[in-house]
């Protein structure tokens, strides 16, 4: 097999951690002495052992002399776990081959330095950009001190997420909704606005898949107006951001657990990139944004949006409904945010666009 086949066999091993290595990013590893698979393995769980390692392990003896292929540089910095690349050196294989650098700061090539001073061979590239749309939130947060925002939205053929009454249950089928909680089991924190929260009461939970957590829920909510039986904080885990400074509104929803925090624009609404900053700060990779048009145009304004993964219903709502994003001031072609579209599938009896934003 080639250098490429085996470094696409670490990045499926890689996938099975999707749901469960947040905050660390997915990786996959394989070690391969003359032409035989002798190791592999995948990091599963923040806080346990590294892809390398579980490799490593796996191999044994047969891990000298051999070529070891891991879908991210090896970490040479303590953390949660010890560095990866002095378990590599002690192991001693003849080459090493690595997907992509790691954009953590803390590693940034020190890690590849490390195995050449110690006389392995590197090689570095192979599917570099499959290996880093694996961990988009992570790529993110080293490179540019936010998470990944990914907005999800259903609407009907005509771009309509809800009737005018409010009532959006339900624009899609069940193989939609199913597909949607594999977006929020990927996710370190689901997004909504306080529109979202009064008119659905939604969860923002985990419900088909066992992933031993949940996202942190975030509310955008100028004037602290979260009723504190909303349903989002009935598990602990939720995190109301604010514009006011409303302190005794705030220990009413701190009694019911809920985190109370305060970034204000000066106009009075909540400072959307202030926000992503701070949630980058508590280690969120990936956010899913589950909201009303009302939030959705303000990310989207902000070029706050990375992705957007839209399900179109086979129905129409009429034109007095309501659109995925409210947006003043656009009156010329010129004023559109193009979209580059990744995938289109049928799910169900509805189609899955997921498509990028163009911001110019």
């Amino acid at each position: 097999m080639s250098d490429e086949a085996h470094i696409a066999h670490a990045l499926r091993l890689a996938r099975r951690g999707l749901y469960t290595t947040d905050p660390n990013p997915r990786v996959g590893c394989v070690v391969v002495n003359e032409g035989v698979i002798v190791g592999e393995g995948w990091h599963q769980r923040a806080g346990e052992p590294h892809a390398e390692i579980n490799a490593l392990r796996a191999a044994g003896q047969k891990a000298r002399g051999a070529t070891v292929f891991v879908t991210l540089e090896p970490c040479c910095h303590h953390g949660r776990t010890p560095p990866c690349s002095d378990a590599l050196i002690e192991a001693n294989p003849s080459r090493v081959v690595v997907a992509t650098e790691d954009p953590n700061p803390k590693v940034a090539g020190q890690g590849l330095t490390a195995l050449r001073q110690a006389g392995i061979a590197v090689d570095v590239g192979i599917l570099q950009e499959q290996a880093r749309a694996l961990n988009p939130g992570f790529e993110s947060r080293m490179r540019r001190q936010r998470p990944f925002v990914r907005a999800k939205l259903a609407v009907s053929l005509d771009g309509r997420t809800a009737m005018a009454s409010g009532e959006s249950k339900w624009i899609t089928g069940d193989a939609a909704r199913a597909d949607v909680q594999r977006w929020r089991a990927r996710s370190s924190a689901i997004l909504c606005g306080i529109g979202t929260v009064l008119q659905d009461d939604p969860s923002l939970t985990v419900r088909a898949f066992d992933i031993g957590r949940q996202p942190l829920r975030v509310v955008t909510d100028s004037n602290l107006r979260t009723p504190s039986s909303a349903k989002l904080l009935a598990h602990k885990g939720a995190l109301i951001v604010t514009a006011c400074d409303d302190g005794e509104r705030a220990a009413q929803l701190h009694r019911v657990g809920a985190e109370v925090l305060s970034l204000p624009t000066a106009d009075g609404a909540v400072d959307l990139a202030a926000l992503l900053q701070h949630l980058a700060g508590r280690e969120i990779n990936e956010v899913l944004l589950e909201s009303g048009p009302t939030l959705c145009g303000a990310m989207l304004a902000a070029k706050l949006i990375d992705e957007l993964v839209l399900y179109l219903a086979p129905s129409l709502m009429g034109s007095e409904a309501r659109g995925m994003f409210n947006l003043s001031g656009l009156q010329y072609m010129a004023d559109r945010t193009t979209l580059e579209i990744d995938d289109v599938r049928a799910v169900g009896d509805d189609w899955r666009i997921i498509c990028r934003p163009v911001y110019l």
